[in-house]
């Protein structure tokens, strides 16, 4: 390796360290200069069991799809997901456009159905 690009290397990375030790030492304001309204002084990030409900819901709708019927699950992945037309969908899978729409339709009320059977179970369990 040349010495001329380990020079520069070690130059970058001292920069982002000193860069990011500055960040880290901003003076915090007095509490009678602090305007509470302030957006930098208010947290975007859902608070903790909301990103529980959330990531329980993404585990959930993964389980429900894993679930479905291959030919259901791959039209509702290739629509929904990848946004592919519906003729997309029939030249991926050599299916006619009208069995498409019909899979994805029989696709997305069987997921609805186990969606809502899957919510009732859980509440039952709590109970």
């Amino acid at each position: 390796m040349k010495p001329w690009l380990l020079t520069i290397v070690r130059n970058c990375f001292l920069t982002v360290v000193s860069q990011t030790k500055r960040k880290q030492d901003v003076p915090l304001p007095a509490d009678n200069e602090i305007d509470l309204a302030d957006p930098a002084l208010i947290a975007g990030d859902p608070d903790p069991e909301a990103a529980i409900m959330k990531r329980e819901d993404h585990r959930r709708l993964n389980d429900l799809l894993a679930a479905l019927p291959a030919e259901f699950r791959e039209v509702l992945v290739l629509r929904e997901m990848e946004e592919l037309s519906y003729g997309e969908i029939a030249q991926i899978t050599g299916a006619p456009i009208g069995t498409v729409m019909s899979r994805l339709a029989r696709a997305r009320a069987l997921l609805k159905k186990n969606w809502h059977l899957s919510a009732e179970g859980s509440r039952h369990a709590l109970q």
